[in-house]
């Protein structure tokens, strides 16, 4: 089986080689590397002048539209591989990375994707501490779990996997792409919701296994998220997003439920009135433009996808049980 990994970039030249060096360290090599360039990123482009490209199987594509959707986009119409894994700049394959992929991919037709976790650093020192069993999961009344960057345990079937280090069968994503209505420009959060929860519609399997690793430094962003820092913008996007993404997921009574849901109750990352009531004391005015950036981004989810009714939908990844 060939493989691609597509890395976007942007402007962090020093976290691109040594993503591209470990790259290059795997036990499995890679058959195809695909490096998306926006066309105003000199300090990218001067890098890669003097990259040693005859160490890597290395292909690079111009992106003019800002957005990580529009960067993976782009790799994906130029990947050959029958695996196609995406990674980010500032992360770090492990050795065994793309091996342990292909062995997934290789023992059960059945699956769509494989992914794994990302040990997120601050130099060298763990960023977040902390071990959890339960990854990458939907429930049933729209509350999103990642945790990805903390799992432990065996490896098991998940809703979602992580762009940091997720990987699928062609196959299953013929003629997909990554949804252009993804709200930022530049990391637009959520942006794997609608991709993956795609495939769980069409009966693929996706297998989240911890061992399956990448080293991940997060880097700076070039955009309004600024990860840590609270933005009202990059909010409401990263709200509009996941919610656009779960109301083409879900059924219409899961729809209302979730909605409902969202309003009264909500998440630390998309509050509803009772986490705005419970993080008031200690938050203060910042809860308060919380609560509204996430109903602005509830709000514009929802018109967005009742919008996108009017028009064709987007492509959907062939049912394994009718493939050829």
């Amino acid at each position: 089986m060939r493989v691609t990994v597509i890395v976007p970039t942007y402007r962090r030249p020093q976290d691109l080689k040594r993503c591209l060096a470990a790259l290059k360290a795997q036990t499995r090599p890679v058959d195809q590397v695909i490096v998306t360039v926006r066309d105003t990123d000199t300090q990218t482009w001067t890098f890669l002048d003097t990259w040693e490209r005859e160490s890597l199987p290395l292909q690079t594509i111009q992106v003019c539209v800002p957005g990580v959707v529009a960067a993976m986009n782009a790799g994906l119409s130029i990947a050959t591989g029958d695996i196609i894994a995406f990674t980010d700049d500032d992360a770090a394959p492990r050795p065994q990375w793309l091996e342990q992929i292909v062995t997934y991919f290789q023992s059960d037709e059945q699956i769509g994707a494989v992914g794994g976790r990302d040990w997120q650093w601050v130099g060298d020192q763990i960023k977040e501490p902390g071990e959890r069993e339960i990854v990458g999961i939907i429930q049933w009344f729209g509350r999103p779990i990642g945790n990805h960057h903390l799992a432990v345990g065996q490896p098991r079937e998940v809703d979602v996997l992580k762009g940091v280090n997720m990987s699928f069968r062609r196959t299953a994503i013929q003629g997909m792409h990554f949804d252009t209505r993804m709200r930022g420009s530049g990391a637009q959060v959520h942006f794997e919701l609608a991709f993956n929860l795609a495939l769980r519609r069409a009966g693929w399997k996706i297998i989240f296994d911890p061992a399956v690793a990448v080293d991940h430094y997060p880097a700076q962003r070039f955009d309004e998220d600024q990860r840590d820092n609270f933005n009202d913008l990059a909010w409401t996007n990263a709200v509009h997003n996941e919610t656009l993404a779960l109301l083409e997921h879900f059924s219409t009574w899961q729809r209302l439920v979730f909605l409902t849901w969202a309003v009264l109750i909500g998440t630390r990352e998309a509050f509803g009135i009772v986490q705005y009531l419970r993080l008031l004391p200690s938050e203060g005015a910042i809860a308060q433009r919380k609560l509204l950036a996430s109903l602005k981004g509830r709000w514009q989810g929802l018109q967005t996808w009742l919008d996108s009714r009017q028009t064709p939908s987007l492509p959907q990844p062939v049912n394994p049980e009718s493939k050829i």
